[in-house]
């Protein structure tokens, strides 16, 4: 015989660790602190750079 389960509550459930793993995916990306954004940003900017002084005419 199959389990019972309160449908709402499962649904709640599933949003709660929807939301977690989003939270985690944030605190992953955003949590850094301000030398490792400004290394981060410097690095973006030299690869642009580097593409911009590669580009044919």
């Amino acid at each position: 015989m199959a389990e019972i389960i309160n449908l709402r509550q499962a649904k709640k459930r599933r949003a709660r660790e929807e939301k977690a793993a989003k939270a985690e995916a944030n605190r992953v990306r955003f949590g850094r602190s301000k030398p490792q954004r400004k290394e981060s940003e410097a690095e973006r900017e030299k690869a642009a750079r580097d593409l911009d002084g590669k580009k044919l005419d």
